[in-house]
């Protein structure tokens, strides 16, 4: 009966089929201990000479470095921990792999990440990766429970969020006849664009959906062009970009508060494993499960200068000023209010200081961040055109948004959460490039 060795402590004294990989191996005399993988777990699996047909002792003995195998055995508990083994009474070579190029040694990350095909599966890089689909489920399962409906925006737009010089545009759409119209087939009019970019956000289609569904987020990959090499950043990562209906800028932190403490309650009860082969400290996740603490961008910078920065009243903060401040938070802190400058057309501005907008970053503890990004968007439509103006920002492509603003316009908000940032800080990374399968930088492509 073939069985993952997850579920080896429902099978204790069963003879089971394992399918998996020898990730490590050694010997002692007469008996093997080989290290293996499956998927869903690691487990080991002991072969005694003594007790295995000579057939199985002398396949055993050909065995290399992640060579696919099917193993029979018993299973058996660990007489010292809560772990499982196999003692294994036949041993089936799928493939005999050659020498592997991922050793024991210290590899530099250059190395790896060329490798990066063969490095996902470490222990280490599947603990990550499992992490990494707990949060992704959490998020979903969390905003569900609160009404939220998934809503899939495009990734091929016309225009930015924010500023086009960060995003990649692409070279597909008709030129000529730019800012024309045509007939479609069904002879309605449509419309010719001169330009389209890879989205950095699906916040804009989102809006629209709130007026249909109420509460709406999706998830999914953008792409920022920006020249960063940074441990924070990458060109393709996964973000999920949330809209409320009716709410405004402190509920908005209210609902993103509580989906971070699911998120984290999430990991903590079902990657154990995980977090151990990471070396995670837990009770720092665990310190995390109280109210936020907040404070506005003015007091955060006067707080900032205070300990030796530079920061100017109208300025965004920088990684090394978010990384300073949380010197002395142990839980996430939600800044307020920064200043419209620098920040986006849409924000709402504070009806008690225009120079600024009703927004919110949540930073996370330990070095780690900005992790979300939120505030209470423009209901106005004048005030929203105002804004445009004031950005320098051409209407044409912001029509249909602005149409929002005309038919049944509604106060309300919304935040984006970056997957891989969140990773970073759940598993407690140093770079956020291990947080993605094969991470796409400014100076990596490949594999």
């Amino acid at each position: 009966m073939h069985v993952f060795i997850k579920d080896f402590g429902a099978h204790v004294d069963e003879e089971v089929v394992v399918r998996g990989w020898v990730y490590n191996m050694r010997s002692s005399g007469k008996i093997a201990f080989l290290q293996l993988r499956d998927g869903s777990g690691f487990t080991q699996a002991i072969v005694s000479q003594h007790d295995a047909p000579e057939p199985v002792w002398e396949a055993v003995g050909t065995l290399t470095i992640e060579t696919s195998v099917e193993i029979s055995g018993v299973v058996s508990k660990h007489p010292k921990k809560e772990e499982y083994e196999l003692q294994v009474r036949d041993v089936k070579v799928l493939h005999l792999a050659e020498e592997y190029p991922i050793g024991k040694k210290e590899h530099g990350p250059d190395f790896l990440l060329n490798n990066r095909h063969l490095w996902l599966r470490a222990p280490r890089q599947w603990a990550i990766q499992r992490i990494r689909h707990t949060i992704f489920y959490a998020i979903h399962e969390h905003l569900a429970s609160e009404g939220f409906t998934r809503f899939d925006t495009p990734i091929l737009t016309p225009t930015s969020c924010e500023d086009t010089t960060e995003l990649f545009e692409m070279d597909y759409f008709p030129k000529e006849n730019s800012g024309t119209s045509e007939l479609s087939e069904d002879g309605t009019e449509m419309s010719v664009h001169d330009k389209a970019y890879l989205t950095q956000s699906g916040q804009l289609y989102s809006e629209a959906a709130i007026f249909s569904l109420g509460r709406v987020f999706d998830f999914g990959p953008v792409f920022r062009a920006e020249k960063s090499k940074t441990r924070r950043h990458l060109t393709e990562f996964w973000m999920m970009d949330a809209e409320i209906a009716f709410a405004d800028w402190k509920e908005n932190m209210d609902v993103q508060e509580r989906m971070v403490q699911a998120i984290i309650k999430t990991v903590l009860e079902r990657n154990q494993q995980e977090l151990q082969i990471l070396e995670r400290d837990t009770s720092k996740l665990e310190a995390c499960l109280v109210p936020f603490a907040r404070m506005t961008h003015a007091e955060a910078v006067a707080k900032l200068q205070s300990m030796g920065s530079d920061i100017q009243p109208d300025q965004d903060m920088g990684a090394d000023d978010e990384t300073m401040l949380m010197q002395e938070f142990t839980t996430p802190l939600f800044i307020e209010k920064y200043p419209a400058k620098v920040k986006a057309f849409y924000m709402k501005p504070d009806p008690e200081d225009s120079s600024r907008v009703l927004c919110s970053d949540l930073l996370a503890p330990e070095g780690y961040g900005e992790v979300i990004g939120g505030s209470e968007r423009i209901a106005d439509y004048d005030l929203l055109v105002a804004k445009m103006a004031e950005f320098n920002l051409d209407r044409k492509p912001f029509e249909w948004y602005l149409d929002l603003r005309r038919y049944g316009s509604v106060p309300h908000a919304g935040f984006g959460i970056g997957l891989e940032r969140t990773v970073a800080w759940i598993c407690g990374l140093k770079h956020v490039r291990e947080t993605i399968p094969f991470p796409r930088m400014i100076n990596r492509l490949t594999p």
